[in-house]
């Protein structure tokens, strides 16, 4: 995984310059105003701390579709230029004027970077460590605002300290996000799929997960395409496929389940009732009258995700072990593995069919390949048993079925991470004209934690039993992004032919996201989530306990104490300020290890209620009567529990969150949306912070933040999805199951599903 972890390192760089940003300008601020003579004009020195702000809001607006149409690193390039040009004109500044528009300039940066580097991160990361690698830009604004505070420190100790210097020396490390922007950073797979361009998003792909068996992700990437939501949950008995049907008659109700890759199929036979999985049992206890209080009020999709992390089995080999999809899924990812392919490397843009007939049909005959994936086909011939040794034997293809039970290690393309694997199945019909078509759905399929008939379905035994190929697996199914070419009776050959992407994927890679898109219901679902935990972390109280951080904790004797040491006015609120963005950076470090381990939601459900205990404290100190020493030991420790628990949950979630739960086809529309609400929420609390004060008090401001608190912790409990190790196209479709359920009458929604 170390291509996709650097990768997330160089984009959260971008957080670093606006953590480096916001420190110096609330240093240089107090030689500004006294320079330019602002002290009799508060309003031109508001404006020039928060005309970055004002930048950011405004570019926000727009930054998300852009991106949706131009890409994401081509956005993240124009950040880092605008951070350079903004640190130079700050540099020069001979005015207001002038500096009012280089910290414009500096807001457009700030606020690309911020949109847009969780969605990048999401984007190229595995579901196993997404969480972890989204939580680096916290950690990197906060170092950013360390050494920020650490090099202005430094230069209020000189007699004559230079403001230009302290807000231009941002060009510096603007440079090297520059470079890493234009010569490190890939496009991000799941756009480039969205606009057609295959070849290029499995190149991507492999340098990201280090590995050439991306067959399965690639077809999860265009699978993901869609925001349609008509998504149901299905529960099946797979086993693996006992040879050609013809030969081997199943079940009549039984039906065939085909994988990303050549050779790869198996069957599944339905469970009557569809309850039988906890997906399913889950949704209908929600959906119904019966169980506690709690559970009906949650939201579906909290109540789905929650069934599957609470019944996933312990992973013994890494986030690595379960991306190729045998780690989680024991033995249907050992149905799905095969063996090295002799010959050289097999991949879905280069297959050679059995005669010219067909290679017209399968591959583009126009030497387009290159420039336009949508010529190629994503996924060839699928094959079942018979068919793919009959294959071999005439030299078309060498691959088998394999099992890793005994101990050969092998590599299966199904897994797409988090314990989920990705099919489809297939039905025919034959029209009047004597056609037979083929319909395709596409499955992502769970394995249960109860045995299926026929054996112990965990993959385990007692004695030296082996363990049964059969599991109970339960599946999200949808419309598949693919189709099969129309086929003549009395033909046979093999089946089925995922042809190229549809016109709906060419669609996509022609036009940008449809604003109606947006009130497909999973998006609108999603979208309500995202939206109310943006406005809700913003009224939480972290930008008024930071503003007033040094007075709080100047009413606590701490800057007296460090006065005392010699230290001027100025260099006492720099130091305080710095030491507690310092005490930040360990508690961000504890958020990156637990965010895919504890999950999301855990972390904001545990956090919360300490946020709200420090804010009451902070309450109890600045309105109960009590001695010096028990002041400052309350403020200082209530300041000190508030940044570290914020951090830790409620700070990096919000866009962890936003960057996970929307459909690529407008994930940027929908980031871009969630955006704008976080800074109109800054802005909003920023300026009624004084407007507080003065009707209030701080005890005032500090207990409306905390029943702020309380609303959020209500909120997360009810409405807030876990979405830790799940890969983003199965979250979406979370998404689209609870939306459906939640707006069908409970007779209606039984008897769909």
């Amino acid at each position: 995984m170390r291509g996709a972890v650097l990768v997330a390192v160089a984009a959260a760089v971008g957080n670093l310059l606006q953590g480096w940003d916001n420190a110096t300008i609330a240093g240089a601020v107090l030689y500004i105003k006294r320079e330019f003579a602002l002290e009799s004009q508060p309003a031109v020195e508001g404006l020039v701390v928060a005309m970055s702000l004002i930048g950011a809001t405004i570019i926000t607006t727009f930054s998300g579709p852009v991106s949706d149409v131009v890409g994401r690193r081509p956005m993240l390039i124009a950040s880092s230029l605008l951070y350079f040009a903004g640190g130079l004109i700050m540099l020069w500044s001979p005015n207001v004027y002038v500096l009012l528009l280089a910290r414009l300039v500096d807001g457009f940066g700030v606020g690309l970077a911020v949109t847009l580097v969780p969605v990048y991160i999401s984007e190229t990361s595995p579901p196993e460590i997404r969480g972890r690698l989204n939580t680096l830009p916290q950690f990197t604004g906060s170092g950013g605002m360390f050494m920020s505070y650490c090099m202005i420190f430094a230069m209020t100790l000189s007699p004559s300290p230079n403001w230009r210097v302290m807000l231009g020396v941002l060009f510096l490390p603007s440079l090297l996000y520059l470079f890493v922007t234009v010569f490190y950073l890939p496009e991000s797979p799941r756009w480039l799929v969205s606009k057609g361009r295959m070849k290029e998003a499995r190149v991507v792909l492999e340098m990201l997960r280090g590995r050439e068996d991306v067959s399965g992700e690639m077809a999860l990437l265009v699978e993901g395409l869609g925001t349609g939501g008509d998504t149901e949950i299905e529960d099946y008995v797979v086993g693996p496929s006992e040879g050609d049907a013809g030969e081997n008659e199943q079940a009549r109700d039984t039906v065939t389940l085909y994988g990303p890759e050549q050779g790869l199929s198996w069957v599944a036979q339905p469970v009557a009732g569809g309850r039988g999985s906890m997906l399913g049992s889950s949704l209908g206890l929600q959906a119904s009258r019966h169980g506690s209080m709690y559970e009906q009020m949650k939201d579906p999709v909290v109540a789905l995700l929650g069934s599957v992390h609470e019944r996933l089995p312990e992973s013994g080999g890494g986030a690595a072990g379960s991306m190729r999809g045998s780690t989680l899924f024991p033995n249907l990812g050992s149905m799905l593995s095969v063996n090295e392919r002799p010959g050289g490397d097999w991949d879905e843009e280069n297959v050679q069919p059995a005669d010219e007939e067909e290679d017209e049909e399968y591959l583009s005959d126009d030497g387009k390949d290159e420039d336009d994936g949508l010529q190629a086909p994503l996924l060839s011939r699928q094959s079942t048993d018979v068919e793919v040794k009959n294959e071999a034997s005439s030299g078309q293809m060498t691959m088998q079925r394999h099992s890793s039970i005994g101990g050969v290690e092998t590599a299966s393309t199904m897994g797409i991470g988090g314990g989920w694997q990705l099919a489809w199945k297939w039905t025919e019909k034959v029209g009047p004209d004597g056609v037979k078509r083929g319909a395709v759905k596409r499955m992502y399929l769970h394995e249960e934690a109860e045995a299926a008939p026929g054996g112990d379905a965990g993959g385990g035994g007692s004695g030296d039993a082996p363990p049964s190929p059969y599991v109970h697996a339960a599946a999200l199914v949808s419309r598949s992004m693919l189709y099969t070419k129309d086929v003549l009776i009395g033909q046979s050959p093999t089946e089925p032919a995922f042809a190229n992407p549809p016109e709906a994927v060419a669609a996509a890679a022609t036009t940008g996201p449809v604003w109606r898109e947006l009130l497909e219901p999973g998006v609108r679902h999603a979208l309500f989530c995202g939206i109310t935990i943006q406005i809700l972390q913003q009224f939480s109280g972290i930008n008024g306990v930071l503003y007033y951080t040094p007075q709080i904790l100047d009413q606590a004797g701490v800057s007296v104490l460090l006065a005392s040491l010699g230290l001027s006015g100025d260099s006492t609120s720099i130091l305080i300020s710095g030491l507690t963005t310092l005490l930040m950076l360990p508690s961000i470090g504890v958020a990156m290890r637990l965010m895919d381990v504890s999950g999301r939601r855990a972390l904001l459900l545990w956090t919360l209620p300490v946020l709200v205990a420090s804010l009451a404290v902070l309450v109890v100190a600045n309105v109960v009567p009590m001695a010096a020493t028990a002041h400052a030991a309350l403020s200082t420790g209530s300041v000190i529990v508030y940044f570290c628990c914020f951090v830790m949950g409620f700070g990096p979630i919000p866009n962890i969150l936003c960057a996970e739960i929307f459909p690529t086809r407008v994930r940027g529309l929908c980031i871009a949306i969630c955006s704008l609400t976080f800074w109109l929420g800054d802005i909003a609390v920023t300026y009624s912070l004084p407007v507080m004060l003065s009707s209030v008090g701080l005890a005032g401001v500090f207990a409306f933040y905390a029943a702020v608190c309380c609303v959020a912790l209500v909120f997360v409990a009810f409405k807030v999805p876990e979405t830790k190790g799940l890969p983003l196209e199965v979250i979406i479709e979370f998404f689209n199951v609870g939306a459906k359920a939640g707006t069908l009458p409970d007779d209606e929604f039984h008897a769909e599903t």
